[in-house]
């Protein structure tokens, strides 16, 4: 037992006057070569190997020719040490430049092409992060063209929205100015009405960047979806009477919600008013609510005749009109509320994406699809507490 622990301290001892003072120097490579770093590596431990070996054999007082043989023995091993940690390190090497390569492709339009086959399971689990980073950037960048392309939609219409109030607001002034205003009564009240249209447009911006800025605040309260779809439909009735529309009940339970109350009477009014506009004289916008689970689904069902399929995704979009049948009619003056613009939105194509604004910011969903003979939007809320009574 004593023997072979003086054969141990022996190896230690060879091994470490030759591994000690190499160490430095494959310090000194960490940031060369991968191929050098693990020759250096091997190198050093081959050497070490060596110098423990020879040690212990000088201890035991080997014959030249035993001698001869442990040394070519450890020769020999020592070279196919180092011829295997080149070509492993010159394979590492190569697919670290592939990689590399490929790492060029991300972000660009084609997308990341991942090499074939990494020669690590590390370079293959950093491919498979650049392929995902890859198809984040490529989807993002398709989000930004996106919204880049509903921002212009929105300057555009905006811009067309603004003018056509604008106008006439000046031919009624330039009018009135010159004394050929018959009816002046009538010029005054026109007046009016374009003037809360343009403020309710400004309005129907100024609420959409606070939605798109996260800074909408809610105040949360329990009420009664009742309640809630009561107030929307008697803000809506003068502008469904006007238009020949019937408004029905499809069934509203009076279901608690834990929601802001004036924001979502605000979502179930744009709905509404949407409904109304696009459903011809003589059709009806039926409202409903239902539970499913832990969730209310308001629905708005109008007679539209129905959304093209290729449009569905886009409805919610800012700025967004679609078909000519589903762009807001012109206010009239009878609808005009007290000290506000007509029912509902401007007519800039704002209105749905401030319903999907807030929707999103009481953690709901909204949704559309076509069904019977127009379209259906509903609109998912969290379920208030069922215990008490609903306020």
């Amino acid at each position: 037992m004593t023997d072979f622990l003086v054969i141990v301290a022996l190896a230690a001892l060879g091994a470490a006057a030759v591994g000690l003072p190499a160490a430095p120097a494959v310090r000194a490579l960490r940031r060369r070569s991968v191929v050098l770093s693990l020759f250096a590596v091997a190198a050093m431990a081959v050497a070490a190997m060596a110098a423990g070996t020879v040690a212990v054999a000088q201890a035991m007082f080997l014959s030249g020719h035993d001698l001869g043989v442990v040394m070519a023995v450890v020769g020999v091993s020592g070279v196919v040490s180092l011829a295997a940690a080149l070509l492993f390190g010159r394979r590492i090497a190569a697919g670290s430049r592939e990689l590399a390569r490929s790492a060029r492709t991300v972000g660009s339009e084609g997308g990341f092409v991942a090499p074939t086959e990494p020669p690590t399971a590390e370079l293959a689990a950093l491919s498979r992060a650049l392929e995902d980073a890859s198809g984040r950037l490529a989807a993002a960048r398709e989000r930004e063209r996106a919204i880049d392309a509903s921002r212009r939609e929105l300057i555009a219409g905006i811009s067309h929205d603004l003018r056509t109030p604008l106008a006439g607001l000046r031919a009624m002034a330039e009018a009135l100015e010159d004394g050929v205003a018959e009816d002046t009564g009538r010029y005054h009240s026109r007046m009016r009405v374009e003037v809360d249209r343009l403020a309710a447009m400004v309005d129907d911006l100024f609420e959409l960047a606070r939605i798109q800025a996260g800074a909408l605040a809610l105040t949360l309260s329990r009420v009664s979806v009742y309640d809630l779809v009561d107030e929307a439909l008697a803000g809506a009735q003068p502008l469904a009477r006007a238009s020949g529309v019937r408004l029905v009940d499809g069934g509203v339970a009076p279901l608690p919600v834990r929601v802001d109350a004036q924001q979502i009477t605000r979502v179930l009014s744009n709905l509404l008013v949407n409904a109304i506009r696009a459903t011809p004289a003589d059709g009806t916008v039926a409202v409903s609510a239902r539970q499913e689970a832990d969730r209310v689904v308001l629905a708005v069902e109008d007679g539209c005749g129905g959304i093209p399929p290729e449009d569905l995704a886009r409805v919610f979009d800012t700025g967004w009109r679609g078909a000519p049948a589903r762009t807001p009619r012109s206010p009239t003056p009878g609808f005009a509320r007290a000290g506000g613009a007509p029912f509902g939105e401007s007519g800039a194509g704002l209105g749905l994406a401030i319903v999907r604004g807030i929707v999103e910011a009481h953690e709901g969903r909204a949704t559309v699809r076509n069904a019977g003979a127009g379209c259906r939007f509903e609109v998912e809320l969290p379920a208030g507490e069922a215990a008490g009574p609903v306020p």
